[in-house]
């Protein structure tokens, strides 16, 4: 009888120790899933870290590659020679590289004048020849109807109405804003911005054959 009771209480025994066992078993593979899945969680972290940084980078190169010179406008006053401002003229940069100009004056005589931009940023009165020739980076001949011209700084003529005024607006793609272009407004010795007493007939040699220079302006940052 004794002996039937001890091989029972080993039974009993046995059992319990499997249990625990199985219990055991089951927390380690309870806290495995859980370690797997804050491992699956540390990881999408990262990467979701990984594409907000790389997105962070794309919007700086973006910003970056928007911080060209369109848009920007230089406004240029021009007196004439008894120092009187007589107009002002608004340069801004185009989206090719060009310049858009839009300029109006007023008291000046009617009739067709020369519109040119000069090669130095000086307007000395009363001539004005402070501001040097046309301005020809290319060192090309002056006009428009001239074999191997025109100038970067020849523009078309300029019609002032019997009341004094003229407005005129245009694109130009012979000079830029950008202070690192061969052909730039914004250089060593500067350029300025040169109305003259007569008509440029857009082929004479050096100039046009357009008179005196009867207003100025600096073109300057």
């Amino acid at each position: 009888m004794n002996r039937w009771k001890l091989l029972a209480a080993i039974g009993f025994l046995m059992a319990i120790l499997a249990g625990c066992g199985n219990q055991n078993a089951d927390q380690e593979a309870e806290n495995g899933d859980t370690g797997a899945t804050e491992d699956k969680a540390a990881e999408e972290a990262t990467d979701a870290g990984e594409d907000a940084e790389g997105t962070g980078t794309d919007q700086d190169t973006d910003t970056e590659e928007g911080t060209d010179q369109e848009g920007q406008e230089v406004t240029v006053k021009l007196n004439d020679v008894e120092g009187a401002e007589v107009g002002t003229a608004v340069l801004t940069a185009n989206e090719d590289g060009g310049v858009h100009v839009d300029m109006k004056v007023s008291n000046l005589p009617e009739g067709p004048h020369a519109f040119h931009i000069h090669e130095k940023g000086a307007c000395e009165a009363p001539d004005f020849e402070s501001a040097g020739g046309h301005y020809n980076p290319e060192d090309k001949d002056h006009g428009k109807n001239s074999e191997n011209g025109p100038h970067a700084g020849d523009f078309d003529n300029i019609e002032v109405g019997e009341d004094g005024t003229a407005h005129v607006e245009f694109d130009t793609d012979q000079v830029t804003l950008d202070e690192n272009a061969d052909n730039t407004l914004f250089t060593a010795e500067g350029t300025s911005l040169v109305i003259h007493g007569g008509e440029d007939d857009y082929e004479s040699q050096p100039a046009g054959d357009a008179g005196p220079r009867i207003a100025c302006g600096v073109i300057e940052k």
